[in-house]
Protein backbone atom coordinates (compact mmCIF):
# COMPACT_ATOMS: atom_id res chain seq x y z
CA UNK A 1 0.00 0.00 0.00
CA UNK A 2 2.70 2.52 0.96
CA UNK A 3 4.55 1.84 -2.30
CA UNK A 4 1.46 2.88 -4.29
CA UNK A 5 1.35 6.19 -2.42
CA UNK A 6 5.08 6.94 -2.55
CA UNK A 7 5.85 5.75 -6.10
CA UNK A 8 4.41 8.84 -7.91
CA UNK A 9 6.44 11.08 -5.57
CA UNK A 10 9.63 9.14 -6.31
CA UNK A 11 8.94 9.38 -10.05
CA UNK A 12 8.51 13.15 -9.76
CA UNK A 13 11.74 13.45 -7.76
CA UNK A 14 13.91 11.44 -10.17
CA UNK A 15 12.50 13.24 -13.22
CA UNK A 16 13.10 16.63 -11.58
CA UNK A 17 16.69 15.71 -10.70
CA UNK A 18 17.38 14.44 -14.24
CA UNK A 19 16.19 17.76 -15.71
CA UNK A 20 17.77 20.02 -13.08
CA UNK A 21 21.05 18.10 -12.92
CA UNK A 22 21.79 16.39 -16.25
CA UNK A 23 25.50 16.48 -15.38
CA UNK A 24 24.82 13.97 -12.61
CA UNK A 25 23.59 11.39 -15.12
CA UNK A 26 26.31 12.27 -17.65
CA UNK A 27 29.02 11.79 -15.00
CA UNK A 28 27.86 8.24 -14.24
CA UNK A 29 28.91 7.40 -17.79
CA UNK A 30 28.74 3.73 -18.75
CA UNK A 31 26.94 2.87 -15.51
CA UNK A 32 23.64 4.57 -16.39
CA UNK A 33 22.20 1.16 -17.27
CA UNK A 34 23.10 -0.27 -13.87
CA UNK A 35 20.68 -0.53 -10.97
CA UNK A 36 21.66 0.78 -7.54
CA UNK A 37 19.92 -0.59 -4.47
CA UNK A 38 19.84 2.03 -1.72
CA UNK A 39 19.29 0.10 1.46
CA UNK A 40 18.43 2.05 4.61
CA UNK A 41 18.96 -0.86 6.99
CA UNK A 42 16.80 0.60 9.74
CA UNK A 43 13.69 0.85 7.53
CA UNK A 44 11.42 -1.86 6.08
CA UNK A 45 11.88 -0.52 2.52
CA UNK A 46 14.68 -0.18 -0.04
CA UNK A 47 15.01 2.05 -3.10
CA UNK A 48 16.15 0.95 -6.53
CA UNK A 49 17.72 3.67 -8.68
CA UNK A 50 18.17 3.17 -12.42
CA UNK A 51 19.91 6.36 -13.60
CA UNK A 52 19.21 6.04 -17.34
CA UNK A 53 19.69 9.46 -18.94
CA UNK A 54 16.53 9.33 -21.04
CA UNK A 55 14.31 7.57 -18.51
CA UNK A 56 15.64 7.51 -14.94
CA UNK A 57 13.69 5.46 -12.46
CA UNK A 58 13.48 5.33 -8.67
CA UNK A 59 11.29 2.69 -7.05
CA UNK A 60 10.40 1.67 -3.53
CA UNK A 61 10.33 -2.02 -2.57
CA UNK A 62 9.52 -3.79 0.64
CA UNK A 63 12.60 -5.36 2.16
CA UNK A 64 11.04 -8.82 1.73
CA UNK A 65 10.95 -8.31 -2.07
CA UNK A 66 14.38 -6.90 -2.90
CA UNK A 67 14.80 -6.73 -6.69
CA UNK A 68 17.87 -7.71 -8.69
CA UNK A 69 20.51 -4.98 -8.68
CA UNK A 70 24.03 -4.25 -9.90
CA UNK A 71 25.23 -2.62 -6.69
CA UNK A 72 24.00 -2.15 -3.14
CA UNK A 73 24.70 0.76 -0.80
CA UNK A 74 23.58 0.03 2.77
CA UNK A 75 23.56 2.13 5.91
CA UNK A 76 21.28 3.86 8.38
CA UNK A 77 18.63 6.03 6.72
CA UNK A 78 19.88 9.30 8.17
CA UNK A 79 23.49 8.45 7.28
CA UNK A 80 22.55 7.75 3.65
CA UNK A 81 20.48 10.93 3.46
CA UNK A 82 23.28 13.07 4.87
CA UNK A 83 25.74 11.47 2.47
CA UNK A 84 23.50 12.31 -0.51
CA UNK A 85 23.13 15.84 0.86
CA UNK A 86 26.91 16.21 0.97
CA UNK A 87 27.08 16.56 4.75
CA UNK A 88 28.96 13.28 5.20
CA UNK A 89 31.87 11.90 3.19
CA UNK A 90 31.06 8.59 1.49
CA UNK A 91 34.68 7.41 1.64
CA UNK A 92 34.91 8.06 5.37
CA UNK A 93 31.56 6.31 5.93
CA UNK A 94 32.80 3.31 3.96
CA UNK A 95 36.09 3.02 5.85
CA UNK A 96 34.38 3.38 9.24
CA UNK A 97 31.83 0.77 8.09
CA UNK A 98 28.88 3.10 8.56
CA UNK A 99 27.91 2.20 5.00
CA UNK A 100 28.61 -0.98 3.08
CA UNK A 101 28.97 -1.48 -0.64
CA UNK A 102 28.26 -4.73 -2.50
CA UNK A 103 28.29 -5.65 -6.15
CA UNK A 104 29.65 -3.36 -8.86
CA UNK A 105 31.90 -1.09 -6.80
CA UNK A 106 33.12 0.76 -9.90
CA UNK A 107 29.52 1.85 -10.58
CA UNK A 108 29.12 3.00 -6.97
CA UNK A 109 32.36 5.01 -7.15
CA UNK A 110 31.11 6.71 -10.34
CA UNK A 111 27.80 7.55 -8.64
CA UNK A 112 29.62 8.89 -5.58
CA UNK A 113 31.96 10.98 -7.76
CA UNK A 114 29.00 12.38 -9.67
CA UNK A 115 27.32 13.43 -6.41
CA UNK A 116 30.57 14.89 -5.05
CA UNK A 117 31.22 16.93 -8.20
CA UNK A 118 27.83 18.65 -8.14
CA UNK A 119 27.36 22.20 -6.99
CA UNK A 120 24.59 22.38 -4.44
CA UNK A 121 22.65 19.46 -3.04
CA UNK A 122 20.25 16.87 -4.41
CA UNK A 123 18.41 17.11 -1.07
CA UNK A 124 17.88 20.85 -1.69
CA UNK A 125 16.57 20.11 -5.18
CA UNK A 126 14.10 17.62 -3.75
CA UNK A 127 13.05 20.02 -0.99
CA UNK A 128 12.38 22.68 -3.64
CA UNK A 129 9.79 20.39 -5.24
CA UNK A 130 7.71 20.55 -2.06
CA UNK A 131 8.19 24.18 -0.98
CA UNK A 132 6.81 24.42 2.56
CA UNK A 133 7.08 20.80 3.62
CA UNK A 134 10.39 20.12 1.86
CA UNK A 135 12.34 23.11 3.15
CA UNK A 136 11.17 22.54 6.73
CA UNK A 137 11.97 18.84 6.54
CA UNK A 138 15.42 19.51 5.06
CA UNK A 139 16.17 21.99 7.82
CA UNK A 140 15.09 19.52 10.51
CA UNK A 141 17.07 16.60 9.10
CA UNK A 142 20.24 18.68 8.75
CA UNK A 143 20.11 19.30 12.49
CA UNK A 144 19.68 15.63 13.45
CA UNK A 145 22.65 13.67 14.73
CA UNK A 146 23.60 10.48 12.88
Amino acid sequence: MITLVIQPILKKIVRHISIARPELFNRIGPHTNKSFLIDPVNLPYVLLLKPKKENPDLRLYHRSKIPEHSARISGAFLTLLKMIDGQLDGDALFFTREITIEGDTEAVVCLRNALDDMDGSVAEDIAALFPLFGIRTLSLFRNLKT
